[in-house]
């Protein structure tokens, strides 16, 4: 037999994942302690089981050997027929009783197991909120999606239908390991030989089981993140004719998880077949010993059959670990993926001493920035600048020269890796993000709307605004109009990611938000970008109410929207090339005013075809 691939060290077992979550347990212990006296209950019943077969047995079927050496002896002295009858009602008795005690017990762990997982869910997603923009950028959103959703869900069948069952089981095996020691010591030492080879086999064979258990749930995530991506990009992908490009791509990666599938049951099967086996020698061995005894009067029938039928049951646990071995290892590979995602620290969060922000002026200043995404791989370097309250501060430069980053860094979507951003005279990491986040509005080039009505997309992020105060910002935007023309007007329903609306209705949507946030700073990324002429004007008017009596960075390929800026940065390689205003950087004749002129000269010519 080949080599076992060892487990990686990330690979945590069930255990540990319980241990991690074992916080969301604590505050469920009234209902864990009706399950726990619920399950000690039905042990205790499962342990008396037997018994009332072992008196008809040894008092009604075979009296003429009924020296019981367990203390049942005296029963002879009653009448078999009533023997015989409270034997039977006791059957039904403790059949009854176990029904009860055992719904108690799987209901209180259900409720357990579904508030823990909502809990989980919960501080997963939350988590994953609060996660930087670089692990975000690195990971797949479709596979991240699995793991809230799915993942998470998979945690509850360690509690409920893997770990309930085992707990149940290994405690009756203590009780009954006990009862079967008392009846006859060697019979049990003999019945309990096989354990040692069922440890290793089920051991082996587990630890293969969860590692080809991580690699489907890998598998799994592969494939969700793959249909997210191309779902998501449904109208590139039609538009690009890259249906069967993606369709091969999916069909490779769902036919690799059917495999790691398919190994997984294949193994979880061998196991369960293996012990079967082995159930087979143990329970031979002590049929074989056990009827030697009564024929020797040393035991009774009555013990053979109680102890075969403990042998039964004692075996359970050996039968439901080999059951369950498949569902613990998926669930202990979700709770590796899960664990792995919470143990990511976000790269941005609250300084120990931050502090919420006051109410801001909007006075920001920027000193010598330095941003690097990798290493040696600077983005920013050197930017400083202080603009006023109220100022506009534009831009502009070729792609790739830092511009969305640097808004990014006033925003505190990242940190810079030396420099700092100020605002009225203090670093923004000195505030906690939820203070200072909330007072700059953000529109950028490609704004995203929500699978929800017009109204709702235009109050996000702004609890308890008023129908007027919604109307107010949708007329200061320019949308108010085209809002109103819909069949259900402000209640209207736009698909995901806005794709029922136009991009000219889009931005002044985002408009709106930002107009009703009424922060003191406001960040425009390429508000205009991809418009035509008509709804740039739109946007363009719609934005000028927008910036009146703000801090306003306009980030723009477009320099006739830069030149009524206070001041212009004009960007390149990371470094500040020129700064002034319009006219400032035209009368230097520099790299401004050279693509001013070209923009200019492209213009007119477009013009009389327009």
């Amino acid at each position: 037999m080949n080599r076992l691939p060892s487990l990686p060290p990330t690979v945590p077992g069930w255990w540990r994942v319980m241990g991690t979550f074992w916080p969301c347990l604590c505050p469920q212990w009234p209902l864990l302690m009706i399950s726990g006296i619920a399950l000690l209950a039905d042990v205790g019943l499962r342990v008396l089981e037997p018994w009332p077969l072992k008196i008809i047995f040894d008092e009604v079927l075979i009296p003429a050997r009924s020296g019981d050496p367990h203390g049942l002896s005296g029963l002879a002295t009653l009448d078999p027929v009533m023997l015989l009858t409270a034997a039977a009602i006791s059957v039904v008795a403790m059949a009854g009783l176990r029904a009860i005690t055992a719904y108690w017990s799987t209901v209180s762990l259900a409720i357990v197991g579904s508030r823990v997982m909502t809990q989980v869910r919960n501080r997963l997603y939350q988590h994953l909120q609060r996660l930087s923009l670089r692990y975000h950028s690195q990971a797949r959103s479709g596979d991240l999606i699995v793991r809230v959703s799915s993942d998470a869900s998979r945690l509850q069948e360690i509690l409920l239908t893997a770990a309930l069952p085992l707990l149940v089981s290994l405690l009756t095996l203590a009780g009954m390991v006990v009862v079967m020691a008392w009846i006859d010591l060697k019979l049990t030492l003999l019945s309990l030989v096989t354990f040692p080879l069922f440890w290793l086999v089920a051991t082996r064979l587990s630890n293969r089981i969860r590692w080809v258990s991580l690699q489907q749930r890998q598998q799994e995530g592969a494939v969700a993140a793959t249909a997210a991506e191309s779902l998501a990009a449904i109208k590139l992908v039609q538009a690009l004719s890259l249906e069967k490009a993606f369709a091969h791509v999916f069909a490779q990666q769902n036919h690799q998880s059917l495999e790691k599938s398919v190994e997984t049951k294949r193994l979880a099967v061998h196991l369960e077949r293996t012990v079967d086996v082995i159930i087979a020698l143990g329970t031979a061995l002590v049929l074989w010993y056990g009827a030697r005894l009564v024929i020797q009067d040393a035991l009774s029938p009555g013990d053979v059959l109680v102890f075969l039928t403990y042998l039964k049951n004692a075996f359970k646990p050996v039968q439901n670990f080999a059951k369950y071995t498949g569902r613990l290892a998926k669930a202990a590979a979700s709770g590796e993926r899960i664990l792995n995602v919470l143990e990511q620290q976000p790269e941005v969060c609250d300084r120990p001493q931050a502090r919420p922000a006051p109410i801001f002026r909007g006075a920001v200043q920027l000193e010598n920035l330095h941003f690097a995404y990798e290493p040696h791989q600077a983005v920013l370097q050197g930017i400083t600048l202080s603009a006023q309250p109220g100022q506009q501060i534009a831009v502009v430069g070729p792609s790739g020269s830092g511009k969305s980053t640097l808004m990014s860094l006033m925003m505190r979507l990242y940190d810079p890796t030396a420099g700092r951003v100020l605002i009225d005279g203090h670093d923004i990491r000195d505030y906690t993000l939820d203070s200072l986040r909330p007072q700059i509005s953000v529109v950028l080039q490609d704004s995203l709307l929500f699978a929800a009505t017009l109204r709702e997309n235009i109050a996000y992020g702004v609890a308890g605004a008023s129908n007027t105060e919604i109307e107010a910002a949708a007329r200061l935007a320019n949308a108010h109009g085209f809002i109103t023309a819909l069949p259900q007007g402000y209640d209207t329903v736009v698909g995901e990611r806005g794709a029922t609306l136009s991009g000219g209705q889009r931005q002044r949507i985002a408009i709106a938000r930002a107009a009703l946030r009424q922060t003191p700073i406001l960040l425009l990324d390429e508000p205009t970008t991809g418009l035509d002429n008509a709804n740039e004007q739109a946007v363009a008017e719609a934005l000028r109410q927008l910036s009146q009596n703000r801090t306003t960075f306009l980030i723009t390929h477009d320099l006739h929207l830069a030149t009524p800026a206070d001041q212009i940065l004009y960007l390149e390689q990371g470094q500040v090339l020129e700064q002034g205003t319009h006219a400032e950087l035209m009368g230097r004749h520099g790299a401004y005013a050279t693509l001013y002129r070209m923009q200019s000269a492209l213009r007119d010519e477009v013009a009389p075809i327009a």
